[in-house]
């Protein structure tokens, strides 16, 4: 049976090798994740593997944004910004506890990429294409107005502006609500699991994956009819597994975002503005931090070892500057910050800004299915076109029958609320339930936010008392072991939480207490328990250090 728990890790690991499923999908970021929800409500058997934690690459790494693709009206890109913009609707219905609509306000200046003719028109065609509901269509304001809806935006030469609807999101958490929904419905999935090599029939038809639990060091063997290849920024490396491959190849494209207490940006009103360089960079209110990003540079190396450079730095502080004067932000005053890489898919001649962010499809001659670009808005359609794809072929080889998609009117896990409107009710009760508990009404409120109609779980684990872990980051850690195979210190302070770029003040003072008690739970040997800690020091050092 399909777990989420950590403690029966090994348990999921027998069960990927005792069957051969209808799809194995390598990648555990959105897309994959994805792939194998649409594939399980289709009713395929589906299996999964990442060789890190879900979400460990770009998909915890982006300016978390569940959004339109306003940027693409400049590269005359229509039908992608109508398809993310109805796109980022569904997303927000599935799973409304994690995605926020936030109105972003897009100041003008004068010489600015952007004026009032075309700031207007650009905005009124985003209405258009991107099927915006009234309530949340653009309106455009005067100078006094901009100045008024946010007065930290530099007012020389300050022509006015235009607020519009973007989609506020935890990428890590929507994430591991959609693998989390996939294993709900009977997908089996387990981090920390490598696709090393494939296996293959006598016609040189790819049959599976020989993987290795990272974990424990060992390997075994996945049996498949299909294979798809969704590792997002290693897509290339999956499939050089095969040999050098020709054709289309990924580029990738390093994003930096650096993060404020508010009492040091004190910023209310999401502001979307031009640099001094044209490019365009956001600002973004959050729980009591600021957060700005992103740069957009060419990167070449390994992204789990991508450090963020001075110049990354210098550039957003720049850009900061600029566009807000009186914020007189050092680099003393960046509590934390996180990079990543967008992959993109290679075109000659032109810089990271310009490429397409678009997803393609294609299939290798041994049948390897491999998906590549695209956004995390448009997860749920990349994975419908996969499975159409993939289906079909199904159907013609193996004489398999499936349903047609159905994601579009199925939650993510904890997304059952009653829909988007009932929101703020269900966190109301939830709140008064968990104070009654001992929780704050400022803990119970986020925690129902943070976990929607699974926060009653986590409740069950707050009523559980830790001699120096508050009580509700310790029902966090416990529902995260149990329900959301938190396997190192990093998934729970990165990648559940988002501690460690919004809260990097708890994740110093509780980490000691975070490793002892996942030791004890997770029977870490010495050796683990060393090398998880380095790992946990490493990342508070990246996040909190520029080289």
């Amino acid at each position: 049976m399909s777990t989420a728990s950590s403690l029966q890790r090994y348990a999921t690991i027998e069960e990927l090798q005792n069957k051969e499923y209808d799809l194995l999908v390598i990648g555990g970021g959105i897309t994959g994740c994805g792939i194998a929800l649409d594939a399980i409500s289709r009713g395929l058997s589906v299996a999964l593997v990442e060789m890190q934690d879900f979400a460990a690459g770009t998909s915890s790494r982006s300016t978390k944004l569940v959004h339109g693709g306003l940027r693409y009206l400049k590269q005359f890109e229509f039908k992608e910004v109508a398809e993310l913009g109805k796109e980022r609707a569904v997303v927000y219905e599935n799973g409304p506890h994690v995605t926020t609509p936030v109105w972003m306000l897009l100041p003008f200046h004068k010489g600015g990429t952007f004026g009032k003719l075309s700031t207007n028109v650009g905005l009124r065609t985003y209405d258009f294409l991107a099927g915006v509901k009234r309530s949340e269509r653009r309106s455009m304001l005067s100078a006094a107005e901009t100045q008024a809806k946010e007065p930290l935006v530099k007012t020389e030469d300050l022509r006015g502006g235009g607020v519009y609807v973007e989609y506020r999101t935890d990428d890590a958490r929507l994430t591991i609500e959609v693998a989390k929904a996939a294993i709900q419905r009977g997908a089996v999935l387990n981090n920390y699991t490598k696709a090393v090599n494939f296996t293959y029939n006598d016609a040189k038809r790819i049959t599976g994956i020989i993987a290795e639990d990272l974990i424990g060091n060992k390997r075994f063997t996945i049996r498949a009819k299909k294979v798809v290849n969704a590792a997002g920024p290693w897509v290339d490396d999956v499939r050089s597994i095969e040999g050098k491959q020709a054709g289309k190849h990924l580029i990738l494209s390093k994003g930096v975002h650096i993060v404020f207490d508010e009492s040091k940006f004190p910023l209310h009103q999401a502001v979307y503005f031009d640099t001094p360089d044209g490019r365009m960079v956001f600002a973004i209110p959050r729980n009591g931090k600021t957060y700005v990003g992103t740069t957009d540079t060419f990167y070449e190396g390994d992204p789990r070892d991508m450090d963020i450079k001075q110049e990354d730095r210098d550039y957003i502080m720049k850009a900061i500057h600029y566009m807000f004067p009186t914020v007189q932000v050092t680099d003393a005053d960046i509590e934390s910050s996180w990079a990543g890489v967008r992959p993109l898919i290679h075109e000659d001649g032109k810089n990271p800004s310009e490429i397409s962010r678009k997803d393609e499809v294609w299939e290798s001659k041994s049948g390897l299915v491999t998906i590549a670009g695209g956004k995390l808005t448009g997860y749920r359609k990349m994975a419908e076109t996969v499975l159409n794809t993939i289906a079909k072929e199904l159907k013609a080889e193996f004489g398999i029958d499936s349903k047609p998609c159905s994601t579009k009117h199925i939650h993510v896990s904890g997304g059952d609320i009653g829909g988007s409107q009932n929101l703020e009710a269900f966190v109301a009760r939830r709140t008064e339930k968990g104070m009654e508990l001992g929780l704050s009404a400022a803990e119970a409120s986020h925690l129902a936010h943070h976990y929607g109609a699974n926060v009653d779980m986590v409740f069950s684990y707050a009523q559980k008392r830790h001699e120096t872990i508050p009580q509700g980051l310790y029902a966090q850690l416990l529902y995260g072991i149990h329900h959301e195979m938190v396997v190192h210190p990093n998934d729970f302070l990165i990648r559940r939480t988002a501690n460690m770029f919004f809260n990097i003040a708890d994740v110093k003072a509780h980490k000691d207490a975070i490793l002892d008690e996942m030791t004890s739970l997770l029977n870490w040997s010495v050796e683990q328990r060393e090398c998880f800690t380095a790992d946990l020091t490493k990342e508070i050092t990246r996040a909190t250090t520029a080289l």
